[in-house]
């Protein structure tokens, strides 16, 4: 695949997301209830979601597509993203809650708590609980990483930590004493910024925001995968072993995007909780990481557009199918797995763009099977 091609992909995906990101809110703020063009506050919620998953897909891409690490994990990075975010919404309520406690979520005050916990301090501003959706995931997949590379774990070895890891976090954030809610997770949020959450021009803001937040992931992504530094990554994920008999430091590497990805995740963690209004350690769940693995591979492995439309597709279908036949949902999204495997090696994306006219078909960074040189 040419450098031209891939720009050109982005390009176009750049011209659609900018597109939706003025005309959405448009027809929702503009255009009047009856008419066609009318785009209702419910969907504009549901459209900034979609978008959160996006992002979250091309921060997969870019560390499995692009640098063979498959984590299935990443549902954890973005669950942590989503809490911080979700700790400062509830710091927000204030006094508003239930039981009228100015410090206290409501939550703590059920289940007795006397005093705040310590790690919920500073997340009454939102510059902190910015910087904690970017540190928290980003530290705990740093500290992940560093052990795991170092040792050289690697394939399925490392796929199936990283679920062990998520679902540590999923045990853990069950628990009350944990201080994050247990099962109920958070939830009720009023406001933020002191907008109201409710508002038609808050859910507009919301979907804007995480528009451009996408549309700057996938540029970063692309800015990562483009330099020699990408180009060191591919290298690792289709030869690691010559890659570090060449003198590379391969654990450097696949710790660095590695981590950038999973700071990724946990900024659309974080655009993803105002919009849907509620966090629970649901999120945590291991099917949840492996669905975002669907998502990439349906729409395209080491295209980053493609795993963006992949999560768009599925994200589209699952609320179609779970309203229609809900009994149904898993079985459609199973075999759509299994024939993107076997029919559509390149996903989704690469079927467009082979039927397009005067085009030949795409292809992708992904690697082709081979096998692993000994070391």
């Amino acid at each position: 695949m040419t450098e031209q091609l891939i720009d050109r992909r982005i390009g176009v995906f750049l011209v659609i997301l900018f597109a939706a990101v003025v005309l959405v809110p448009m027809g929702n703020l503009l255009a009047s209830p009856g008419s066609g063009l009318h785009v209702p506050s419910h969907m504009v919620a549901l459209l900034g979601k979609y978008l959160a998953y996006a992002l979250l897909a091309v921060a997969l891409d870019l560390c499995w597509g692009y640098a063979g690490i498959l984590s299935l994990g990443h549902g954890a990075f973005f669950a942590l993203g989503g809490y911080a975010m979700g700790m400062h919404l509830m710091r927000e309520i204030g006094d508003r809650g239930v039981y009228a406690n100015l410090e206290l979520p409501d939550f703590m005050v059920f289940l007795s708590y006397e005093k705040l916990p310590w790690f919920w301090h500073g997340f009454d501003m939102l510059w902190f609980a910015c910087l904690m959706v970017l540190f928290v995931p980003g530290v705990l997949a740093f500290v992940f990483g560093y052990f795991a590379f170092r040792s050289r774990v690697t394939g399925v070895y490392l796929s199936i930590i990283t679920q062990a890891l998520t679902y540590a976090l999923l045990l853990a954030f069950f628990r009350n004493e944990m201080g994050f809610g247990g099962n109920n997770g958070l939830t009720d949020f009023r406001d933020v910024l002191g907008f109201p959450l409710s508002a038609d021009t808050t859910r507009v803001a919301l979907f804007v925001l995480t528009g451009i937040a996408l549309g700057a992931g996938v540029l970063l992504a692309r800015a990562i995968t483009a330099s020699k530094f990408g180009k060191v990554l591919v290298a690792v994920r289709d030869a690691e072993s010559r890659t570090r008999f060449l003198g590379y430091r391969v654990e450097h590497y696949k710790l660095f995007v590695f981590t950038v990805s999973a700071m990724l995740a946990g900024v659309a963690g974080a655009l993803y909780v105002p919009q849907v209004g509620i966090i629970n350690p649901s999120e945590f769940s291991p099917a949840s990481s492996i669905e975002i693995v669907i998502w990439v591979a349906l729409g395209g492995r080491g295209t980053l557009v493609g795993a963006a439309l992949g999560a768009l597709i599925v994200a589209a279908t699952k609320s179609w199918l779970t309203a229609a036949l809900p009994e149904a949902w898993l079985f459609v999204l199973g075999a759509m797995f299994i024939l993107v495997t076997i029919f559509l090696p390149k996903g989704v994306l690469g079927l467009i763009e082979s039927v397009l006219p005067g085009r030949k078909p795409a292809t992708t960074s992904a690697p082709a099977a081979q096998p692993e040189p000994a070391e």
